[in-house]
């Protein structure tokens, strides 16, 4: 007999979307990924608004997941090993609020799960330096515009695809392999 399907939703800011779009898309059990924007004062941001640093949202993704496959926890394993959760408003070379770390929570659950994962990677020590992501209730979230939706998988060779994407991609499927579709 097959497992009822249990959708649920996830709400992730780490850095550029493209990049965290492009990593739980491998991932069985995940059902859609937009990216877009949360967290912010101004209604229906643009990519120019939040790339000036003004509209106070970041650029997040929003997971819709079938939770009887994947859990809350497991996609967190995941946010937490493809991005840099110890960087104030940066990722790399991509640097302002726009691109911090956050968790949006849906639920009283995903917000305990959240903050004792926090604080179970901390008190393990996994990373050198204090984690910053933040977990707050989730905002109004504005899908971004069509061009940025699935962009690494339509736009492989570009440069910053090839040069920051695909590695992380390749880290994702060696490390989580049993978690991919």
């Amino acid at each position: 007999m097959e497992k009822e399907v249990k959708m649920e939703m996830a709400t992730f800011a780490g850095g550029c979307f493209w990049c965290t779009e492009a990593v739980f898309l491998e991932l069985k059990g995940v059902e859609a990924v937009v990216s877009g924007y949360i967290g912010g004062k101004t209604v229906n941001p643009t990519y120019k608004e939040i790339c000036q640093g003004d509209t106070e949202h970041a650029e997040a993704i929003r997971i819709n997941f079938d939770a009887n496959v994947i859990s809350f926890g497991e996609l967190l394993e995941l946010f937490f090993a493809t991005h840099d959760p110890t960087t104030l408003n940066r990722q790399g070379n991509d640097v302002g609020t726009q691109y911090r770390s956050e968790i949006f929570y849906h639920n009283e659950e995903q917000q305990l799960i959240a903050e004792d994962f926090i604080r179970f990677l901390t008190q393990e020590a996994v990373f050198e330096r204090p984690i910053v992501t933040k977990v707050s209730a989730a905002t109004i979230f504005y899908p971004a515009e069509d061009y940025h939706q699935n962009y690494y998988n339509q736009n492989k060779s570009q440069g910053y695809c090839a040069f920051v994407i695909t590695p992380k991609i390749e880290k994702v499927r060696k490390y989580f392999e049993e978690k991919l579709k």
